[in-house]
């Protein structure tokens, strides 16, 4: 199985990776907006660990910046009624830690707040996961992880977050009301789509 992948960031349209190992040969991953957005430039070496998913119709390569935020993705899709792509979708509205308090304090609440997520999956979440809390190697050095320097900004940054946050699953109406609302001039499509979600589940 691939468990880890060193090689020369080569694309980046959240939510999918693509990255160069060597001689002509590249992986094409999924990844939450969370891990996309801490990534360096393109054409920068990036490290990423994996897991892949293997289905009668595809074979899917996740791809995560920490070790935390797989373990907790190969944890949160062992629960009843949470694939791949709502696992992202939590990876990608909250780190690892913040999820690891939201279990600790059974705040239904703020995950209910996620694209995806209604009151019944946030309790089964609460409810399945909280005494596995402890095995999920969670630590802050996921938020250590945020680049200091953005990346190279695309021609239209709002139409690019704006269309990640869609691929995440929020509403085309949703997705243009959550990125206009931090947009900035100068800011890339990464910055935004961090800005949004942080906006967007801070809101009580």
């Amino acid at each position: 199985m691939i468990g880890r992948l060193r090689g020369r960031l080569i694309l980046r349209q959240p939510p999918l990776l693509m990255i160069e190992l060597g001689n002509g040969l590249a992986y094409e991953l999924e990844a939450s907006l969370s891990t996309c957005c801490a990534l360096p430039e393109t054409g920068a070496e990036v490290v990423l660990y994996t897991h892949l998913a293997v289905r009668e119709d595809a074979q899917v390569l996740y791809g995560f910046g920490t070790l935390a935020e797989r373990t907790l993705f190969r944890n949160l899709i062992r629960v009843t009624g949470i694939g791949a792509k709502l696992a992202l979708v939590i990876l990608s509205g909250m780190s690892v830690d913040a999820f690891a308090r939201c279990l600790e304090a059974g705040d239904v609440a703020t995950l209910i707040r996620l694209p995806g997520i209604g009151r019944k999956t946030a309790e089964r979440l609460v409810v399945e996961m909280r005494d596995r809390i402890q095995s999920l190697e969670l630590g802050a050095e996921f938020a250590s992880r945020l680049p200091a320097r953005a990346p190279d900004a695309p021609p239209d940054p709002v139409q690019d977050a704006e269309a990640a946050l869609v691929a995440l699953g929020y509403k085309p109406a949703d997705a243009t009301r959550m990125v206009r609302a931090v947009a900035a001039d100068g800011l890339p499509s990464e910055e935004l789509i961090r800005r949004a979600l942080a906006a967007t589940l801070s809101r009580g």
